[in-house]
């Protein structure tokens, strides 16, 4: 079992900052990327970014690309999500997640098999 622990995450203005993290627990040994996915009221939970936890090969969703970066340091197995450039429509629940073996970095909800509780973030106009 993995156990992942978020934090991060709050209020910012349009155009502001913040940096979600997710330190991972138990059997990372087993992780194989680890990923970000957020969900709005009202919608499915989408994909964000996701890293590969060897290599660090890195993946983003088309309206993140160029204000978010995905990171990890496996020494202390936690991955972070530095988000730059907020606007309203990035307002959602933030998870992280992780999953086991892949052929190539899990983009689909349905592969990751571990989630973090989840961090609010919140972007006003």
């Amino acid at each position: 079992q993995v156990q992942l622990v978020e934090s991060g995450g709050g209020l910012v203005q349009a155009g502001g900052s913040l940096r979600l993290s997710c330190a991972a627990h138990g059997r990372t040994f087993s992780i194989y990327a680890m990923g970000w996915f957020r969900q709005a009221p009202g919608k499915e939970r989408e994909f964000v970014a996701a890293i590969s936890w060897i290599g660090g090969n890195t993946y983003y969703t088309d309206s993140v690309k160029g204000r978010f970066t995905i990171s990890r340091e496996n020494a202390k197995n936690t991955v972070w999500l530095q988000m730059t450039g907020l606007k309203p429509e990035d307002t959602a629940v933030y998870y992280c997640a992780a999953s086991g073996p892949r052929a190539g970095i899990p983009l689909n909800r349905h592969e990751y098999n571990y989630w973090g509780q989840g961090a609010q973030v919140s972007v006003s106009s």
